[in-house]
């Protein structure tokens, strides 16, 4: 998911909010703005700076940014640059703020007050935000806020942003007016500045506030035991994957059978009110037909969604991230990239954005190249297709499900081809470098409801709103090349063989039929580059538009496993897992490497791959009596 930057209020004094990751800046901002931003327990959630506004106690309307977590003022990632940008005056199109609020970890001042000395040498009116102040509390952290602020200098208030009214004293501070204009005396914050006291002066300041003494995170330190144990924790990442993708198709299946009778109980009864025509065409072959057959789907993404924000939620994904290192090292990566590869399989926009995070630039380029590999959402709908057409429904060893395995098998086939392709890049790439990984692992904590919630609220939204964007368009474009020009008199066929999509489907049948793909596969081919999941809106018009009157009451399943062999249905998997990304993801994918040649190449070797795989899965699958 695309994180925008919003502009609501140009004018106006504005705060930028700093801090380190993991601090709980964005939910300072959410509670500050009432915005519903992602929040997320990993390092790397806010890739861009986002903006928002409130008032404060007074009434007083103030711009406030939520800038990318950063640990020091010298940038080592994109991200990190970003808030020193902005800090600096140095955005494009952004003033320098008129005020820093330092968003602070109270349990883990140590590391987080370093970054406020740097906020302050560079001259500009800030307060920090002791965040978090409840946790320090419960782990036996008494923090006296007022002497605090007099070692550091600036006023020092304490907020709980997951807590209703937990950033009030921050409000009601910020209408001070003697606050905006405390500056302190600036310096020049390059790497030669950086004074190498800051580590010292923290130091002796917490010892002088009677704070030096590290409070461990108990019950944090026990489940690591576990979960990081070098043979228990690989196994438990693995075996929570599998059971995650067990549950989007045993727990999507009611969901589904309501959505799916749904939508055929409306397509009956406006076909009953509707004579015979262009328009009843329209509605029932195109609209209903081709969005229904996506919609029917919803449940399962968000089943999936729901798993990955309960994991984020809880501070689970560094720690896979921290298991999977000597792993992707093996392929020329580092476990950073694990989480940027991990937002992938929701959209490989975010993924491919989320790679900021990563310093080296080779192992960022890598990872953008990759991320297309993970199988995003919009595979979904046509894995869930081919796989219910296809795949019996019926339980195997352990009680578990046939259906779910295959889907398991799908994602598992996506991430060994990034492996591969990663490894070949290794080769040639990665001749003398040696990689450290160095990873904050938060404390564990019981994902939050209004979270989760709103991560799954924004999820449907995107989904809906593609569904009624460029999905809507999308068929009814094909819907009137599936229908004009007419049949010519005395035709027998269906009405498309003789239509526009017709005569294209033919053409790329000519591509497409080594690969066992037939002329209706290879037209849902096309408007599948704008979004894959359009592939199924486009086969439902399709065959509605050339099935008999009897089919066109069935379901798009039954039609394509009477119509297409095992071996086809086993191929166009094998295409989707590699197929080309959509071109959002492309524009993407040059907009984040500065031009359109990394583009260029990642589509065509995803095209080379997927066309490859391809056939030898159908040529496989024949051999073997599946044709």
């Amino acid at each position: 998911m695309k994180e925008a930057i919003v502009h609501l209020h140009p004018a106006g004094p504005l705060v930028a909010l700093v801090g380190n990751p993991n601090c709980g800046k964005t939910a300072l901002f959410n509670r500050l703005t009432g915005s519903h931003q992602k929040v997320a327990n990993y390092a790397g959630v806010t890739v861009e700076r986002k903006e928002g506004h409130f008032r404060t106690a007074a009434g007083k309307l103030l711009r406030l940014l939520d800038l990318p977590g950063t640990y020091s003022l010298y940038p080592r990632s994109p991200d990190e640059q970003v808030t020193v940008d902005v800090l600096r005056g140095q955005a494009t199109g952004e003033k320098q703020p008129d005020l820093v609020v330092c968003v602070v970890d109270a349990t883990n001042l140590r590391r987080n007050l370093r970054l406020v000395l740097g906020v302050k040498r560079m001259g500009l009116p800030c307060v920090v935000a002791l965040n978090m102040a409840d946790l320090a509390e419960r782990q036996g952290l008494k923090i006296d806020t007022e002497a605090l602020a007099r070692e550091l200098g600036v006023p020092v208030v304490r907020t709980v942003a997951i807590d209703h009214g937990g950033a009030g004293a921050l409000q009601a501070l910020l209408d001070d007016a003697a606050l905006w204009r405390i500056r302190t005396s600036a310096v020049d914050v390059t790497p030669e500045a950086d004074p190498r006291g800051d580590h010292e002066a923290v130091r002796a300041m917490l010892e002088r506030l009677g704070l030096a003494a590290a409070v461990p995170h108990a019950r944090s330190d026990r489940i690591d035991r576990v979960v990081l144990h070098p043979v228990l924790g690989p196994l438990l990442l693995a075996v929570l994957l599998f059971l995650v993708f067990q549950a989007v198709f045993a727990w999507a299946e009611a969901p589904m059978g309501w959505i799916e009778a749904g939508t055929g109980w409306v397509g009956e009864q406006i076909g009953q009110q509707l004579p015979e025509g262009w328009l009843r065409s329209l509605l029932v072959d195109g609209l209903i037909a081709g969005l229904g057959g996506v919609v029917v789907f919803l449940p399962q993404i968000v089943i999936l969604f729901a798993f990955i924000l309960v994991l984020e939620e809880s501070g689970y994904l560094p720690r896979a991230a921290f298991l999977l290192d000597r792993l992707m090292g093996a392929l020329g990566l580092s476990g950073r990239s694990f989480i940027p590869l991990l937002s992938s399989f929701a959209c490989a926009i975010p993924g491919i954005m989320a790679a900021r995070t990563i310093d080296n630039p080779r192992d960022r380029l890598v990872t953008i190249l990759i991320a297309p590999l993970m199988t995003c959402s919009a595979r979904l709908p046509v894995y869930a297709l081919l796989i219910g057409a296809f795949v019996p429904q019926r339980e195997v060893w352990g009680g578990l499900e046939l259906q779910g395995l295959v889907l398991f098998g799908l994602y598992v086939a996506g991430i060994l081809g990034a492996m591969a392709v990663a490894w070949v890049l290794k080769q040639f790439t990665t001749r003398g470098q040696v990689r450290t990984l160095m990873m904050e692992l938060p404390s564990y904590h019981w994902p939050r409801l209004r979270n989760v919630l709103i991560g799954l609220w924004q999820r449907v939204k995107i989904f809906l709103r593609r569904v009624g964007g460029v999905i809507l368009m999308l068929t009814v474009l094909l819907w009137f090349l599936a229908t004009f020009p007419a049949p010519p008199a005395g035709a027998t066929g269906p009405a498309i063989e003789y239509s526009l999509a017709g005569t294209i489907g033919r053409a790329l049948a000519v591509v497409f039929e080594p690969i066992g793909f037939n002329w209706q596969i290879s037209i849902a081919l096309v408007p599948g580059l704008a979004a894959r999941e359009v592939a199924v809106s486009a086969l439902g018009t399709v065959y509605a538009l050339s099935a008999t009157a009897d089919d066109t009451a069935q379901a798009l399943m039954p039609l394509i496993s009477q119509s297409w062999s095992l071996a086809t249905a086993l191929s166009l998997l094998m295409w989707y897992v590699f197929a080309p990304m959509c071109l959002s993801t492309l524009a993407t994918i040059r907009r984040e490497t500065g031009g359109w040649r990394m583009a260029i190449v990642t589509g065509a070797y995803l095209f080379v791959l997927a066309y490859a795989v391809s056939f030898v899965t159908y040529r496989v699958a024949l051999a073997l009596g599946a044709g």
